[in-house]
């Protein structure tokens, strides 16, 4: 039987859980609001997840990151390994608005060989989300 302390701190800590996955999100959500602001008027998880396994000149995002986004990556040049993608395994994924912008302006001119649109983020970031 539970104490009412030890139930109360149980509950404490589902509380906890649920409100910050909700405050890890918030970053990815903002962006794909910004994206909208600025021109992007229907975002697709399902496009976002045809550019991510689609090739262009030979390359394609699972080249590093793999077939899984539960799985850890690792880059092909450098060797180094890259953490999962997917945030439902990695909380630290999709939390820092800077850190995202920053992956996608190296990852689509290094993959695409050109940056990526507003519509292309937008889509990767929604399925990304979804992980």
């Amino acid at each position: 039987m539970m104490t009412a302390n030890r139930l109360s701190l149980t509950f404490g800590c589902i509380g906890i859980l649920l409100l910050s996955s909700s405050v890890f999100a918030a970053p990815a959500d903002d962006l794909l609001s910004k994206y909208k602001g600025q021109g992007v008027n229907t975002v697709s998880a399902e496009a976002g997840k045809a550019l991510w396994f689609n090739k262009f000149a030979g390359r394609s995002c699972t080249d590093c990151h793999g077939e899984s986004l539960t799985e850890a990556g690792q880059h092909n040049r450098t060797a180094k390994p890259i953490a999962p993608m997917a945030p439902s395994v990695n909380a630290l994924r999709l939390t820092d608005e800077k850190k995202i912008e920053k992956w996608f302006l190296r990852n689509c001119k290094s993959t695409l060989k050109r940056a990526c649109s507003l519509q292309e983020k937008a889509d990767v970031l929604a399925w990304l989300k979804e992980q």
